[in-house]
């Protein structure tokens, strides 16, 4: 993969009123792929900084290649530095508390006069509907949606193991963003999208409402679920490890006995076709489990590998930073996280022309580029000093 020379979002300017994940996650897309994202923090900073617990690494993965303006926005002057801001703006992102953004005096209503090329994204956890002024979270809404029901065992929902909510109705954001920018293109005019939690975990189980809808039967659980394969599942190896080996054509069963030596299978005609494996499910998962746990974790790896099937060692998030698709493939970004550590995370998974995005800064301090930012809008040296002292602005 080649490092991205230039940035197809440069010259495009992003504000982003934001915290936690949802809007972070906006952000980050179009950070990455070069605009300019300011985030508007409060002048002692986000509190997602803060966080500790599952929430330590909000901050320093989805803030990368952002600039931080902390600034006291229900100050009469932090307005003024606002407006004044907004004038040169493309695009607004905020996923506040619904009217939060409207009691500030940032409403799309307020300022879609004043600004009207200007691309409004709210991000909140329902769109306009009985839930509206609900709050929201990403558990929440799985657990709304049916996702948490269908991750879970039978009468044991259980919450995805990362934001996925968040992240896809971030995407989802971008992605509204950039249709709109496009549309600016032709009208000249902006206009207010939006995207919400909700409405993007209820999309994701779009498939699973098919399946209800054209069986009359209610959907199990991923866990309890009758699999469209004999073999799709984890197994034990002998150094107690566990790997996933998916068997999903009739071809892919015979090269996986000819590697793992199973000639009896081969020949026994109950399990030439898939149908005819899942019928014997009940006696042939048994053997199998057998068989693997007579391996080491590498060698049921090799033979699968050499059988070219779907498998996977069941990786831990901390394998990630030693994975060799991930290193060769330059797919981790060098970063310095805000304690001063090094580390190597993840980039954005796009790739334009085989060049994929490059880090062009770290996890901006607090108010990092307030006086850059400032000078930009035509401040003066002793004009932005003045608003320091005055702790309107942290710099």
């Amino acid at each position: 993969m080649v490092i991205m020379s230039k940035k197809v979002l440069s010259g495009l300017r992003v504000l982003e009123f934001s915290h936690a994940v949802l809007g972070p996650a906006c952000g980050l897309i179009l950070a990455d792929l070069g605009a300019e994202v300011i985030r508007i923090e409060p002048i002692d900073g986000d509190p997602t900084r803060k966080l500790k617990g599952f929430g330590t690494g909000y901050y320093p993965f989805f803030n990368r290649n952002k600039k931080s303006l902390a600034i006291d926005i229900k100050s009469k002057h932090g307005k003024e530095i606002i407006f004044k801001l907004l004038e040169s703006t493309d695009v607004l992102i905020e996923n506040f508390a619904p009217d939060t953004m409207a009691r500030l005096g940032f409403g799309y209503d307020s300022l879609a006069s004043l600004y009207p090329r200007l691309v409004y994204c709210s991000l909140k956890g329902f769109f306009p509907g009985p839930y509206s002024n609900r709050l929201a979270l990403d558990e929440v809404v799985q657990m709304m949606s049916g996702l948490a029901y269908m991750t879970g065992p039978i009468g044991q929902p259980l919450r995805m193991g990362a934001s996925v909510i968040d992240i896809t109705t971030g995407m989802m954001g971008a992605l509204a963003i950039l249709s709109a920018l496009r549309e600016r293109d032709v009208t000249n005019k902006g206009q207010l999208v939006k995207s919400a939690l909700f409405e993007t975990a209820a999309f994701m189980m779009g498939h699973h409402m098919a399946y209800s809808a054209l069986t009359q039967e209610p959907v199990p659980p991923m866990p309890a679920r009758v699999s469209a394969w004999a073999i799709y599942r984890t197994f034990k190896t002998f150094d107690n490890e566990l790997v996933f080996i998916g068997v999903t054509s009739d071809k892919q069963w015979i090269r996986f006995c000819e590697s793992f030596g199973r000639n009896d299978w081969l020949s026994d005609e109950r399990l030439t076709t898939n149908n005819g494996r899942i019928d014997q499910r009940e006696s042939l998962i048994p053997q199998v489990e057998e068989m693997i746990a007579k391996y080491s974790l590498k060698d049921v790896l090799s033979k699968c590998e050499q059988a070219d099937l779907p498998f996977s060692p069941v990786a831990k998030p901390e394998h990630l930073f030693i994975d060799e698709q991930l290193i060769q493939g330059n797919s981790l970004l060098e970063t310095t996280l805000p304690n001063g550590a090094q580390t190597q995370l993840p980039r954005l998974p796009i790739l334009l022309n085989e060049i994929g995005t490059t880090l062009e800064s770290n996890p901006p301090k607090v108010g990092e580029h307030s006086r850059d930012v400032l000078s930009q809008i035509g401040l003066q040296k002793d004009e932005i000093e003045k608003l320091i002292l005055e702790g309107i602005v942290t710099g």
